[in-house]
Protein backbone atom coordinates (compact mmCIF):
# COMPACT_ATOMS: atom_id res chain seq x y z
CA UNK A 1 0.00 0.00 0.00
CA UNK A 2 0.94 3.74 -0.88
CA UNK A 3 2.04 6.60 1.58
CA UNK A 4 -1.03 7.98 -0.46
CA UNK A 5 -3.46 5.03 0.14
CA UNK A 6 -1.90 4.76 3.65
CA UNK A 7 -3.12 8.90 4.09
CA UNK A 8 -6.63 8.09 2.10
CA UNK A 9 -7.56 5.61 4.48
CA UNK A 10 -6.85 7.56 7.22
CA UNK A 11 -8.59 10.60 6.75
CA UNK A 12 -11.67 8.19 5.56
CA UNK A 13 -11.22 6.70 9.53
CA UNK A 14 -11.03 10.03 10.83
CA UNK A 15 -13.92 10.95 9.21
CA UNK A 16 -16.03 8.30 10.04
CA UNK A 17 -15.32 9.15 13.84
CA UNK A 18 -16.38 12.55 13.48
CA UNK A 19 -19.63 11.65 11.48
CA UNK A 20 -20.36 9.02 14.45
CA UNK A 21 -19.57 11.67 16.71
CA UNK A 22 -22.02 13.98 15.22
CA UNK A 23 -24.73 11.09 14.88
CA UNK A 24 -24.32 10.39 18.38
CA UNK A 25 -25.09 13.86 19.81
CA UNK A 26 -28.03 14.34 17.85
CA UNK A 27 -29.65 11.43 18.49
CA UNK A 28 -29.18 12.15 22.36
CA UNK A 29 -31.12 15.45 21.55
CA UNK A 30 -34.94 15.63 21.56
CA UNK A 31 -36.56 17.71 18.91
CA UNK A 32 -40.26 17.09 18.72
CA UNK A 33 -42.42 19.44 16.34
CA UNK A 34 -42.08 22.61 17.05
CA UNK A 35 -39.62 22.12 20.07
CA UNK A 36 -36.36 21.53 17.41
CA UNK A 37 -34.57 23.40 19.52
CA UNK A 38 -31.77 21.03 21.30
CA UNK A 39 -31.46 19.69 17.41
CA UNK A 40 -31.03 23.04 15.54
CA UNK A 41 -27.94 24.18 18.30
CA UNK A 42 -26.15 21.09 17.33
CA UNK A 43 -26.36 21.55 13.94
CA UNK A 44 -25.73 25.73 14.21
CA UNK A 45 -22.62 24.66 16.02
CA UNK A 46 -21.89 22.26 13.29
CA UNK A 47 -22.64 24.29 9.58
CA UNK A 48 -21.85 27.78 10.44
CA UNK A 49 -18.19 27.13 9.84
CA UNK A 50 -18.68 25.48 6.47
CA UNK A 51 -21.15 28.39 5.13
CA UNK A 52 -21.11 31.95 4.00
CA UNK A 53 -24.01 32.60 6.51
CA UNK A 54 -26.23 31.07 8.46
CA UNK A 55 -29.93 32.05 10.10
CA UNK A 56 -33.07 30.75 11.58
CA UNK A 57 -35.81 31.81 9.74
CA UNK A 58 -39.51 32.77 10.63
CA UNK A 59 -40.83 28.98 10.79
CA UNK A 60 -37.54 28.15 13.01
CA UNK A 61 -35.73 25.85 9.86
CA UNK A 62 -32.25 26.65 10.29
CA UNK A 63 -30.25 27.79 6.83
CA UNK A 64 -26.59 27.49 5.90
CA UNK A 65 -25.90 29.13 2.49
CA UNK A 66 -22.52 28.05 0.42
CA UNK A 67 -22.75 30.11 -2.30
CA UNK A 68 -21.22 29.62 -5.53
CA UNK A 69 -18.46 30.95 -7.87
CA UNK A 70 -18.60 34.61 -7.99
CA UNK A 71 -18.42 34.61 -12.16
CA UNK A 72 -21.71 33.28 -12.16
CA UNK A 73 -23.16 36.22 -10.45
CA UNK A 74 -25.55 37.32 -13.13
CA UNK A 75 -26.97 33.66 -14.04
CA UNK A 76 -27.27 32.63 -10.16
CA UNK A 77 -29.30 29.58 -9.73
CA UNK A 78 -30.00 27.53 -6.45
CA UNK A 79 -30.57 24.53 -4.85
CA UNK A 80 -32.09 23.85 -1.95
CA UNK A 81 -31.06 20.61 0.54
CA UNK A 82 -33.94 19.95 2.65
CA UNK A 83 -33.36 17.17 6.41
CA UNK A 84 -35.68 17.50 8.72
CA UNK A 85 -34.94 18.19 12.38
CA UNK A 86 -38.10 16.88 13.85
CA UNK A 87 -38.95 13.49 15.37
CA UNK A 88 -42.13 11.11 15.98
CA UNK A 89 -43.16 11.57 19.33
CA UNK A 90 -46.40 12.43 21.48
CA UNK A 91 -48.57 15.40 22.57
CA UNK A 92 -50.81 15.16 25.73
CA UNK A 93 -54.72 15.14 24.73
CA UNK A 94 -55.73 15.58 28.38
CA UNK A 95 -54.27 15.44 31.86
CA UNK A 96 -56.55 13.08 33.66
CA UNK A 97 -57.70 13.88 37.57
CA UNK A 98 -55.17 10.95 38.60
CA UNK A 99 -52.17 13.04 37.11
CA UNK A 100 -52.14 10.53 34.25
CA UNK A 101 -51.57 11.72 30.68
CA UNK A 102 -53.69 11.28 27.61
CA UNK A 103 -51.69 11.27 24.81
CA UNK A 104 -51.57 10.85 20.74
CA UNK A 105 -48.77 11.05 18.56
CA UNK A 106 -47.11 14.07 16.83
CA UNK A 107 -46.24 12.45 13.44
CA UNK A 108 -46.35 9.07 12.19
CA UNK A 109 -46.25 7.58 15.16
CA UNK A 110 -47.89 4.19 16.84
CA UNK A 111 -47.51 2.80 20.27
CA UNK A 112 -46.07 0.09 18.53
CA UNK A 113 -43.31 2.41 18.24
CA UNK A 114 -42.07 2.94 21.61
CA UNK A 115 -43.92 0.34 23.31
CA UNK A 116 -43.82 0.46 27.05
CA UNK A 117 -41.01 2.76 27.76
CA UNK A 118 -39.75 5.98 29.80
CA UNK A 119 -40.79 9.14 28.85
CA UNK A 120 -39.48 13.09 28.98
CA UNK A 121 -42.63 15.09 29.12
CA UNK A 122 -41.63 18.40 28.27
CA UNK A 123 -43.40 20.78 30.21
CA UNK A 124 -43.59 24.91 29.90
CA UNK A 125 -41.69 25.17 33.33
CA UNK A 126 -39.71 22.26 33.71
CA UNK A 127 -38.99 18.59 32.11
CA UNK A 128 -40.51 16.21 34.15
CA UNK A 129 -40.05 11.60 33.64
CA UNK A 130 -43.15 9.60 32.87
CA UNK A 131 -43.86 6.07 31.83
CA UNK A 132 -45.11 5.40 28.63
CA UNK A 133 -47.74 2.49 30.08
CA UNK A 134 -50.66 0.35 27.65
CA UNK A 135 -51.73 -1.25 31.31
CA UNK A 136 -51.06 -4.53 32.83
CA UNK A 137 -50.32 -8.15 30.38
CA UNK A 138 -52.55 -9.76 32.88
CA UNK A 139 -55.45 -8.11 31.76
CA UNK A 140 -58.38 -9.76 30.20
CA UNK A 141 -60.25 -9.84 27.09
CA UNK A 142 -63.13 -8.56 29.37
CA UNK A 143 -61.80 -4.93 28.93
CA UNK A 144 -61.84 -3.51 25.33
CA UNK A 145 -58.19 -1.63 26.46
CA UNK A 146 -56.94 -5.65 27.37
CA UNK A 147 -58.54 -6.94 24.47
CA UNK A 148 -56.52 -4.53 22.54
CA UNK A 149 -53.64 -5.20 24.54
CA UNK A 150 -53.56 -8.95 24.41
CA UNK A 151 -53.83 -9.05 20.86
CA UNK A 152 -50.79 -6.72 20.19
CA UNK A 153 -53.61 -4.21 18.55
CA UNK A 154 -52.75 -1.05 20.37
CA UNK A 155 -54.51 2.12 19.77
CA UNK A 156 -53.55 5.83 21.18
CA UNK A 157 -56.39 5.66 23.03
CA UNK A 158 -54.94 2.49 25.09
CA UNK A 159 -52.31 4.27 26.01
CA UNK A 160 -51.27 6.59 29.38
CA UNK A 161 -48.43 8.47 30.83
CA UNK A 162 -47.90 7.80 34.56
CA UNK A 163 -46.58 10.41 35.99
CA UNK A 164 -46.84 10.28 39.77
CA UNK A 165 -47.69 13.72 40.19
CA UNK A 166 -50.81 15.89 41.48
CA UNK A 167 -52.90 18.48 39.10
CA UNK A 168 -50.98 20.87 40.84
CA UNK A 169 -47.73 19.55 40.40
CA UNK A 170 -47.87 19.87 36.88
CA UNK A 171 -49.83 22.94 36.62
CA UNK A 172 -46.85 24.18 38.24
CA UNK A 173 -44.68 22.19 35.51
CA UNK A 174 -46.62 23.51 32.82
CA UNK A 175 -47.97 20.30 31.29
CA UNK A 176 -51.42 20.55 29.88
CA UNK A 177 -52.90 19.70 26.29
CA UNK A 178 -50.25 20.56 23.50
CA UNK A 179 -47.21 19.81 25.88
CA UNK A 180 -44.76 17.69 23.78
CA UNK A 181 -44.00 13.93 25.56
CA UNK A 182 -40.38 12.48 24.16
CA UNK A 183 -37.99 8.98 24.25
CA UNK A 184 -36.63 9.49 27.31
CA UNK A 185 -32.83 10.62 27.09
CA UNK A 186 -31.39 7.47 28.54
CA UNK A 187 -33.04 5.44 25.53
CA UNK A 188 -31.78 7.65 23.03
CA UNK A 189 -27.98 5.96 23.40
CA UNK A 190 -26.88 4.18 19.73
CA UNK A 191 -26.29 0.54 20.36
CA UNK A 192 -23.68 -1.15 17.87
CA UNK A 193 -24.59 -4.54 16.57
CA UNK A 194 -21.93 -5.33 13.70
CA UNK A 195 -20.94 -3.45 10.98
CA UNK A 196 -24.12 -1.26 11.98
CA UNK A 197 -25.67 1.22 14.42
CA UNK A 198 -29.19 1.26 15.58
CA UNK A 199 -31.36 3.83 17.26
CA UNK A 200 -34.36 5.16 17.68
CA UNK A 201 -34.60 8.77 15.56
CA UNK A 202 -31.81 7.96 13.19
CA UNK A 203 -34.92 9.60 11.19
CA UNK A 204 -33.77 11.89 10.51
CA UNK A 205 -30.74 12.31 12.22
CA UNK A 206 -28.34 10.45 10.12
CA UNK A 207 -29.25 12.18 7.25
CA UNK A 208 -28.71 15.53 9.02
CA UNK A 209 -25.47 14.11 9.48
CA UNK A 210 -25.13 13.59 6.03
CA UNK A 211 -26.08 16.50 4.93
CA UNK A 212 -23.50 18.47 7.44
CA UNK A 213 -20.83 16.11 5.74
CA UNK A 214 -21.68 16.80 2.35
CA UNK A 215 -21.63 21.08 3.29
CA UNK A 216 -17.81 19.81 4.74
CA UNK A 217 -17.21 18.78 1.31
CA UNK A 218 -18.64 21.74 -0.56
CA UNK A 219 -16.70 24.28 1.33
CA UNK A 220 -13.89 22.56 0.21
CA UNK A 221 -15.13 22.49 -3.82
CA UNK A 222 -16.64 26.32 -3.73
CA UNK A 223 -14.14 26.63 -6.88
CA UNK A 224 -16.66 24.05 -8.40
CA UNK A 225 -20.13 25.33 -7.95
CA UNK A 226 -21.97 27.57 -10.37
CA UNK A 227 -24.59 28.08 -8.25
CA UNK A 228 -25.67 28.73 -4.84
CA UNK A 229 -26.84 26.03 -2.23
CA UNK A 230 -29.04 26.49 0.83
CA UNK A 231 -28.58 23.90 2.94
CA UNK A 232 -32.27 23.94 5.22
CA UNK A 233 -32.96 21.92 8.40
CA UNK A 234 -36.49 22.02 8.18
CA UNK A 235 -39.21 22.20 11.36
CA UNK A 236 -42.30 19.99 11.96
CA UNK A 237 -41.69 17.60 8.94
CA UNK A 238 -43.64 14.80 10.78
CA UNK A 239 -46.43 16.42 11.26
CA UNK A 240 -47.41 18.94 8.24
CA UNK A 241 -43.88 19.60 6.15
CA UNK A 242 -44.88 23.34 7.80
CA UNK A 243 -41.15 24.35 7.72
CA UNK A 244 -40.66 22.80 4.03
CA UNK A 245 -43.09 25.05 2.44
CA UNK A 246 -42.19 28.17 3.95
CA UNK A 247 -38.72 27.82 3.62
CA UNK A 248 -39.59 26.61 -0.35
CA UNK A 249 -41.86 30.02 -1.13
CA UNK A 250 -39.01 32.24 0.93
CA UNK A 251 -35.73 31.50 -0.67
CA UNK A 252 -34.42 31.28 -4.02
CA UNK A 253 -34.12 28.24 -6.64
CA UNK A 254 -36.33 26.08 -8.42
CA UNK A 255 -34.82 22.70 -7.36
CA UNK A 256 -35.02 20.88 -3.80
CA UNK A 257 -33.91 17.92 -2.63
CA UNK A 258 -35.35 15.80 0.54
CA UNK A 259 -32.28 13.77 2.20
CA UNK A 260 -34.39 11.09 4.32
CA UNK A 261 -34.02 7.60 5.32
CA UNK A 262 -35.63 4.88 3.45
CA UNK A 263 -37.24 1.74 4.77
CA UNK A 264 -35.75 -1.48 3.21
CA UNK A 265 -38.54 -3.94 2.49
CA UNK A 266 -39.21 -6.60 0.03
CA UNK A 267 -42.30 -4.81 -0.85
CA UNK A 268 -39.98 -1.94 -2.39
CA UNK A 269 -37.20 -4.37 -3.55
CA UNK A 270 -34.46 -2.05 -1.18
CA UNK A 271 -31.60 -3.55 0.73
CA UNK A 272 -29.71 -2.89 3.78
CA UNK A 273 -26.59 -1.80 2.31
CA UNK A 274 -24.82 1.29 1.68
CA UNK A 275 -26.33 2.22 -1.67
CA UNK A 276 -27.88 5.15 -1.61
CA UNK A 277 -32.06 4.45 -2.54
CA UNK A 278 -33.16 7.13 -4.95
CA UNK A 279 -36.68 7.40 -4.28
CA UNK A 280 -38.68 8.01 -7.42
CA UNK A 281 -42.39 8.75 -5.95
CA UNK A 282 -44.46 8.88 -2.75
CA UNK A 283 -47.90 9.49 -1.84
CA UNK A 284 -47.71 13.22 -2.75
CA UNK A 285 -46.57 12.15 -6.01
CA UNK A 286 -43.61 11.39 -8.44
CA UNK A 287 -40.59 13.09 -8.28
CA UNK A 288 -38.94 15.16 -11.45
CA UNK A 289 -37.36 12.87 -13.82
CA UNK A 290 -34.29 14.35 -14.77
CA UNK A 291 -33.09 15.03 -10.71
CA UNK A 292 -34.21 11.13 -9.95
CA UNK A 293 -31.39 10.08 -12.48
CA UNK A 294 -29.24 12.98 -11.89
CA UNK A 295 -29.41 11.70 -8.01
CA UNK A 296 -28.43 8.06 -9.60
CA UNK A 297 -26.09 9.12 -11.99
CA UNK A 298 -24.24 11.01 -9.06
CA UNK A 299 -24.35 7.87 -6.73
CA UNK A 300 -22.97 5.71 -9.79
CA UNK A 301 -20.32 8.42 -10.14
CA UNK A 302 -18.72 7.61 -6.68
CA UNK A 303 -18.97 3.91 -6.70
CA UNK A 304 -22.24 3.34 -5.82
CA UNK A 305 -25.10 0.88 -6.89
CA UNK A 306 -28.22 3.33 -6.38
CA UNK A 307 -31.34 1.37 -5.63
CA UNK A 308 -34.47 3.01 -7.64
CA UNK A 309 -37.65 3.02 -5.15
CA UNK A 310 -41.29 3.75 -5.46
CA UNK A 311 -41.93 4.27 -1.82
CA UNK A 312 -45.78 4.45 -1.53
CA UNK A 313 -46.17 4.73 2.03
CA UNK A 314 -43.64 7.62 2.71
CA UNK A 315 -43.58 11.38 2.05
CA UNK A 316 -40.82 13.70 2.37
CA UNK A 317 -40.31 17.68 2.34
CA UNK A 318 -39.41 17.45 -1.21
CA UNK A 319 -42.55 15.93 -2.37
CA UNK A 320 -44.46 18.00 -0.30
CA UNK A 321 -43.38 21.44 -2.13
CA UNK A 322 -43.45 19.55 -5.50
CA UNK A 323 -47.14 18.59 -4.37
CA UNK A 324 -48.14 22.26 -3.30
CA UNK A 325 -46.58 24.16 -6.47
CA UNK A 326 -43.83 26.17 -4.86
CA UNK A 327 -40.63 23.77 -6.05
CA UNK A 328 -40.28 23.60 -9.98
CA UNK A 329 -38.45 19.95 -9.49
CA UNK A 330 -37.64 18.08 -6.54
CA UNK A 331 -35.91 14.45 -5.56
CA UNK A 332 -35.46 12.39 -2.62
CA UNK A 333 -31.82 10.88 -1.54
CA UNK A 334 -32.67 8.22 1.12
CA UNK A 335 -29.85 5.90 3.68
CA UNK A 336 -31.13 2.43 3.49
CA UNK A 337 -33.08 2.03 6.80
CA UNK A 338 -34.50 -0.98 8.56
CA UNK A 339 -37.38 -0.10 11.46
CA UNK A 340 -38.12 2.82 9.93
CA UNK A 341 -39.89 4.96 12.37
CA UNK A 342 -38.97 2.23 15.23
CA UNK A 343 -35.33 1.43 16.75
CA UNK A 344 -34.06 1.75 13.39
CA UNK A 345 -30.83 0.23 12.22
CA UNK A 346 -28.18 1.42 9.31
CA UNK A 347 -25.13 0.19 8.20
CA UNK A 348 -21.91 1.98 8.82
CA UNK A 349 -20.32 3.40 5.54
CA UNK A 350 -24.58 4.34 4.75
CA UNK A 351 -24.26 8.02 5.84
CA UNK A 352 -20.97 8.99 3.83
CA UNK A 353 -22.13 7.12 0.97
CA UNK A 354 -25.40 9.47 1.19
CA UNK A 355 -23.35 12.78 2.02
CA UNK A 356 -20.95 11.91 -1.19
CA UNK A 357 -23.48 11.28 -3.66
CA UNK A 358 -25.41 14.55 -2.34
CA UNK A 359 -21.98 16.83 -3.12
CA UNK A 360 -21.29 15.20 -6.27
CA UNK A 361 -25.02 15.98 -7.87
CA UNK A 362 -24.49 19.53 -6.29
CA UNK A 363 -21.41 19.80 -8.11
CA UNK A 364 -22.58 17.99 -11.18
CA UNK A 365 -25.96 20.15 -11.07
CA UNK A 366 -23.82 23.39 -11.00
CA UNK A 367 -22.00 22.51 -14.10
CA UNK A 368 -24.98 22.51 -15.77
CA UNK A 369 -26.55 19.31 -15.56
CA UNK A 370 -29.91 20.77 -14.50
CA UNK A 371 -31.63 23.91 -15.82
Amino acid sequence: MSDIQREALSSASSQQDTISELLARLLMASGPGGQEDEVRAICMEAITPLCDETWVDAAGNLIGLIKGRQDCVESRRAVKVMAHMDEIAMIVKSVNSDGTLRVTALGGANPVNFGMCPVDILGDNEIIPGVLSFGSMHATQNAPQGADVLSGNVHWDDVHVITRSSLQILRAHGVRPGTRVVLSRHWRQPFRVGDAIAAHFLDDRAPMAAVIDSARQLSHRRSDLTCDVYFVFTTSEEESNAGAMFASTSLPGDTTIAVEVGPVMDEYGTRLCIDPIINTGDEKGYYTREVVTSLASAAEACGYSPQYALLVDFASDASAVLSNGSSAEAGCLAIPTENTHGYELILDGAIQACSVTLCQFLVAFQAGGNE
